[in-house]
């Protein structure tokens, strides 16, 4: 991709939003059979995320983001970072998590690129990284002392005597470095010399010795800071080591450089690059084709620039680094003159080194892949030693910043008494740091992506196309692509190819036995399954594999090109989608049956139930009117027994009304039953066989009502047939209501009677039926 200078706003929010029908069963993809995309970094981001997964083959990937200086790699590996950070948000159940996760991988790249740069911006990076405001000072503070340290300035001084230091800068330096300032003065101005185990010299320094030692102390601390914040960074991301299944890994590599004064800083850089350069070459270019004819597969080479002869240059034995590791054991005064020499009579025979005549500064030329870079031999070999003097540890593990003495082990003194690193340069380590890391590029899945800067001078909106293909040459970008055009891309085992497509013709893999004659026996089987994917979504008249250039078999192989995978991905979702279907209806099948049956025994257990609740409450019922029947009955004999033993002691007056009242027909009163009278009003009903107005002043004068105290109400009917009642009020007047008789003298009544119930303040008649013919006499 080519970087045009100027900020671009990538739209982040809809790059997992069409992933919703479910094309890929590992997770969201942009990548859709049948449609066709232009290059792009969240294509190469999103193949990787895919075949991470298990695509066809499950394995670890990697992308390697490679370019020249000012070329657009880191803002390439932000946007990168920020494509995982979105999809892993959209595919992961906790939101929370997902997001402290997103925060801390996008905010690790300003730490490490604007560190002691953009202040505000790191601060908050940090913030989020986990870093608290007590742990920021601490790192702020040594920051401030390191700047502090370089404006230390030593003053000349006789040989036997210490040079002197400005004594402002060397107060306000121990102070933020929490060291005491005369030690700090005696560490960088005195050297101490051992000779055995226990003679110890101090010897002064000199002005330029003192200024190596102040730039090795500041330089000491920054890099043991920028580690332990390396460190810091990957634990507060990184998850469990038993929880790794795979991964995806992200290189943005240094940018190839090539300044007017080059030395051994971009050397390393350089020889970066060229090892990226060859993994490239090798895995890309020369593998596949020798892959092409050890498959069976008609191919004729393409000439490629392989860059092996330069890193035989610098890493071969003998070879710059080997010569340079050996001239710093030497232990003796550099010679930038005698150096060059060396590497004139060791290495002329290699076609990669040159040297220019006509410069006076001891230097060599290498010719790189990306062109040739001229480096300066002066000082080079101070920078590969880096001593670290053994004060200047002993100095940094008194400090009381606990953060600065925790960066200085008191294994770095212990383990080296005299300080100084046996046999470890700088190019060593940066050797063996390199070749780790080129054994987890060969035991992964790289992606590359290549950063191309348009004009030299990084201008916006500016295109040197002379610029370009020279950049494009140099990185091999053009065999690629003839390569790419010509070539199979996409290589999967027979093995893998039919567990994962077997399923489109209804295959599956035979039983285990040798490897190669497994290969060979899935020959047939693997050839079905593209024939028939051929044959129902190619347009071709007669498509096959033979005449088909989409896809190869190989001895052991299948070779496929992007277009052909998207029509097997298309069939195999197809073929998913169908059964996928039948299985959720057999399901939901299942789940109605199970409802029905559940309906049904819950129905069943509702009837037992309410039956059962209903049996119990009828028993309680039963039992409750069984026990009031009994207490009924037993206040009922209770009460009859009493109205008896009153009835007992009443007086009969029936046959004094008889005498009394000869000229009156006989009225006879029947069934009387009489009760004590309640609290509430009593009434008596009394039905009589007679007529006459009279024969009711018989019945009152046999029952001794006292009709004129006024307390009992009287109401007669004397044309109706029908129940006489009397009901007794106490304590209330008795009126006597009449209608007019007819017969003369009707209105009239002998006498007054003084005759008075016997015995009963409240009369109550429960039953008493005597039938009544004419007239009937209702006394209230």
């Amino acid at each position: 991709m080519a970087n045009d200078k100027q900020k671009l706003f990538f739209r982040t929010e809809n790059v997992s939003g069409d992933r919703t029908d479910g094309s890929s069963e590992q997770g969201g993809s942009l990548r859709r059979p049948g449609k066709d995309f232009k290059p792009h970094i969240f294509i190469v981001a999103e193949e990787a995320y895919r075949n991470v997964q298990g695509q066809v083959e499950p394995i670890n990937q990697s992308l390697v983001v490679s370019g020249e200086s000012g070329a657009g790699k880191t803002w390439t590996s932000r946007c990168l970072m920020k494509y995982y950070a979105t999809v892993a948000a959209s595919s992961h159940k906790c939101q929370q998590t997902v997001e402290r996760i997103e925060r801390r991988v996008l905010d690790s790249n300003p730490v490490m690129e604007a560190f002691e740069d953009c202040f505000k911006e790191t601060v908050e990076a940090m913030v989020n990284l986990g870093i608290d405001a007590h742990k920021q000072a601490q790192i702020f503070r040594i920051l401030a002392g390191l700047l502090q340290l370089g404006n230390v300035n030593f003053s000349p001084a006789p040989e036997s005597e210490p040079c002197g230091l400005d004594p402002q800068s060397k107060e306000k330096t121990a102070a933020l470095l929490r060291v005491p300032a005369d030690e700090l003065q005696e560490c960088v101005s005195i050297r101490t010399l051992r000779a055995g185990k226990q003679s110890v010299l101090l010897k002064p320094c000199s002005q330029a010795e003192c200024v190596v030692r102040r730039d090795c102390l500041a330089k000491v601390i920054y890099s043991r800071l920028f580690d332990w914040l390396v460190g810091f960074i990957n634990s507060s991301m990184c998850a469990d080591d038993s929880k790794w299944c795979n991964f995806i890994g992200l290189l943005d590599v240094y940018g190839f450089e090539c300044f007017l004064l080059n030395n051994l800083e971009q050397l390393c850089i350089n020889y970066a690059n060229e090892k990226l350069q060859q993994h490239f070459v090798a895995h890309y270019l020369k593998a596949q084709q020798e892959e092409y004819v050890t498959e069976g597969l008609q191919w004729s080479f393409i000439r490629y620039q392989d860059n092996q002869s330069c890193l035989d240059l610098i890493e071969g034995n003998p070879s710059i680094f080997s010569l340079l590791n050996e001239e710093c054991r030497l232990n003796r005064a550099s010679d930038a003159k005698k150096f060059r020499e060396r590497l004139q009579k060791e290495l002329s025979d290699n076609r990669s080194m040159s040297w220019d005549k006509f410069s006076k500064q001891p230097h060599f030329i290498v010719a790189h892949y990306a062109g040739k870079v001229s480096y300066q031999i002066e000082g080079m070999m101070e920078k590969n030693k880096d001593p670290v003097p053994p004060e200047l540890l002993s100095l940094m593990q008194k400090s009381d910043d606990l953060l600065l003495k925790s960066l200085f082990g008191e294994s770095d003194i212990e383990g080296n008494p005299r300080g100084y690193s046996k046999g470890i340069t700088v190019v060593s380590k940066f050797k063996n740091s390199l070749e780790n890391l080129m054994k987890i590029l060969h035991s992964t899945n790289p992606h590359y992506t290549r950063c191309i800067k348009p004009n030299p001078d990084c201008k916006p909106l500016t295109f040197k196309k002379e610029e370009v293909i020279t950049q494009l040459e140099a990185c091999g970008i053009v065999e690629t692509i003839h390569i790419s055009a010509a070539g199979f891309p996409i290589r999967v085992p027979y093995d893998n190819f039919v567990q994962r497509y077997g399923l489109i013709a209804n295959t599956r893999l035979p039983a285990q036995g040798a490897e190669n004659e497994d290969q060979i026996a899935l020959g047939p089987v693997v050839q079905d399954i593209l024939n028939l994917v051929l044959t129902t979504r190619s347009s071709a008249p007669n498509p096959t594999i033979n005449n088909n250039m989409m896809v190869h078999c190989g001895k052991t192989k299948v070779f496929l090109t992007h277009a052909m995978l998207e029509l097997l991905e298309e069939q195999r979702y197809r073929v998913h989608s169908r059964k996928a279907f039948s299985i959720q209806c057999c399901w939901r099948r299942y789940q109605h049956r199970k409802r029905v049956i559940r309906t049904k025994c819950a129905t069943f257990i509702q009837a037992v139930v309410r039956a059962w609740l209903v049996r119990k409450e009828v028993r309680r019922w039963c039992k409750a009117a069984t026990v009031i029947q009994n207490k009924w009955r037993s206040w009922r004999a209770l009460m009859d027994s009493m109205a008896e033993m009153e009835l007992d002691d009443a007086e009969d007056l029936q046959e004094k009304e008889k005498a009394r009242s000869s000229f009156l027909p006989p009225a006879a009163v029947s069934s009387w039953i009489l009760k004590l009278a309640m609290s509430f009003n009593p009434s008596v009903t009394v039905t009589l066989t007679t007529t006459g107005f009279h024969k009711v002043m018989s019945i009152m004068a046999t029952l001794k009502i006292p009709f004129r105290t006024g307390k009992y109400k009287v109401e007669t009917n004397q044309f109706r047939h029908g129940v006489a009642s009397i009901r007794a009020q106490p304590q209330g007047s008795v009126k006597l209501h009449m209608q007019k008789s007819p017969l003369r003298y009707a209105h009239m009544y002998p006498g007054a009677h003084t005759d008075k119930a016997t015995g009963f303040n409240q009369i109550l008649l429960d039953t008493s039926c005597v039938y009544l013919t004419h007239p009937t006499i209702r006394t209230m």
